[in-house]
Parts: structure tokens; C-alpha cells; sequence
């Protein structure tokens, strides 16, 4: 497996074809030469509504089921910018610097704004039921990088499963 989605996570994935690819790919990824973007629906409003969440990630210390911002733990660099305010959610714009486990959903848990509908990382289960949400609002938009063949930039893009884009158009209407 080149990278993967957190389970419940939509979006644009990269699968080599060949062993030449997949070692390739896999240093790309590792060299951080990948671009990575998604976009996530938070509860509430971050402030700033642009910034950088630097906090190290691992394992929960009372939870090895969950991660957590753990002093010690590793490196972890999140980029996020609100693209629409809503009255209980915001869609944020997220670019990842680092790939860890669980990072999204855990910076932002950390920062008192889960995704909508992750439970796991303390989410209010009421608003994700009125906007029809039974798992995270987090989804993979962009996937930039060195095709493995020739180096040469290519990106992809995965538009909007029916669940999220539904919750996305109650909120517009509410607005």
C-alpha cells in the first residue's frame, strides 16, 4: 500500500501499478514531495480562521484505539484555512505537511473543533444526525505529485460523495 485513508475517509487515493511505481510513490511520500489536500467539516469556528496546528501525535494514553496530541509524540503539521462559515460548522480547506493517523480529525479535536459526525474524537452526535452525517466529514479533494514514471507534476481530484454534499446543501439552505 503506497498511503491510506483513515477508515470512513472519502477521497482521491494513488495505487501503483508496477514495483518500479509503488518504490517511487513511496519515496515520494516519504521525501514529502506530495501534496495533500482535504476538506473538512468542523464544529463550530476556528480562530484564526487561517493558520498552522504544530502539535506531536500518538497513541491516546488512557486509549490505544485513538491518537492523540501527546507531548513526545511525533511530528505532526497541519495547514488549514475556512472557506465557508455556517452558524454550527465550518468547511475548512486542509494541506497536509505531515501524513499521520488520525492527524486531522485529532488536531482539530484538539483545537475544540471536530470534524462533524466523529464521534471518536468528541463530536456532537445531534448535529450530524440533523444534517444526515453517520461518520466523519472528512474527505480527500486534491493529491498532487511526481507521476513515477517521468517526474513530471500531476494532480488529482475527487469531488464530494452524496452524504457530505447533502449535509453541505442543508447548511447552505439554513445560511
Amino acid at each position: 500500500m503506497v498511503h491510506r485513508l483513515d477508515a470512513a475517509t472519502t477521497g482521491v487515493m494513488v495505487v501503483a501499478k508496477s514495483e518500479r511505481a509503488y518504490t517511487a510513490l513511496k519515496a515520494a511520500f516519504k521525501e514529502r514531495t506530495v501534496e495533500k489536500g482535504y476538506h473538512a467539516l468542523v464544529q463550530g469556528h476556528p480562530d484564526p480562521s487561517r493558520g498552522t496546528i504544530d502539535a506531536p501525535i500518538d497513541r491516546h494514553p488512557r486509549h490505544d484505539w485513538r491518537f492523540a496530541v501527546v507531548q513526545g509524540g511525533r511530528p505532526s503539521i497541519t495547514h488549514y484555512e475556512v472557506m465557508e462559515a455556517f452558524p454550527a460548522a465550518s468547511l475548512v480547506d486542509v494541506r497536509l505537511e505531515t501524513g499521520r493517523t488520525h492527524q486531522i480529525r485529532v488536531h482539530f479535536s484538539a483545537l475544540r473543533h471536530p470534524c462533524v459526525g466523529d464521534t471518536t474524537y468528541g463530536a456532537d452526535p445531534t448535529l450530524a444526525a440533523r444534517l444526515g452525517v453517520q461518520r466523519q466529514w472528512l474527505h480527500a479533494v486534491r493529491l498532487g505529485l511526481p507521476h513515477p514514471a517521468d517526474g513530471r507534476w500531476v494532480e488529482f481530484t475527487s469531488g464530494y460523495p452524496a452524504d457530505l454534499a447533502g449535509a453541505l446543501a442543508l447548511l447552505r439552505a439554513e445560511a
